[in-house]
């Protein structure tokens, strides 16, 4: 596998935290670590913008994507808002992560939960060409459900007024 190097610089209020690391040499995503002040809760449907604690310095060519924990996910409806989220190569704020609960019960996140993931990808800067006609293609203009499963549209009638 190949490894780029990446600056990363802890916030003063995170010392404490561990920087992102792999849990296991196969991973390809990092964890990341919340950055709060004790503990807060997400309820169902809120969105909340949590601390993660550092800056990093990508390199220019890549990004970083930061993605759901597939665990928390499953067992309590916790998932990134803009997911994945995009960190360019020319940021320098402090990263954070937008959480939204889709389960049916308040989640409690403590300071220093894993709550996300980090992974580096290569980033292509596409040249745009503007022209008359595109190439043609087997599939064409086909959409939403055009390769797979046929998707039946939802028609709600309105209701009638009651009086």
């Amino acid at each position: 596998m190949r490894s780029i190097k990446v600056g990363i610089k802890k916030d003063e209020a995170a010392k404490d935290l561990p920087l992102p690391k792999y849990a296991t040499e196969g991973s390809s995503g990092m964890d990341i670590y919340a950055d709060v002040d004790g503990e807060i809760a997400i309820n169902p449907g809120e969105i909340k913008l949590i601390r993660a604690g550092f800056y990093i310095s990508i390199p220019k060519g890549y990004e970083a994507e930061v993605r759901a924990r597939s665990g928390l996910a499953l067992k309590h409806g916790i998932t990134l808002v803009n997911s994945p989220g995009t960190i360019d190569s020319d940021f320098r704020g402090l990263v954070c992560v937008i959480l939204t609960n889709l389960g049916k019960m308040p989640y409690i996140i403590r300071r220093g939960d894993r709550i996300a993931q980090m992974v580096f990808k290569e980033a292509v800067n596409a040249r745009l060409e503007l022209c008359e006609e595109l190439d043609g293609t087997a599939r064409g203009a086909g959409g939403f459900g055009h390769t797979g499963k046929r998707v039946q549209p939802i028609v709600v009638q309105p209701k009638a007024n009651k009086r």
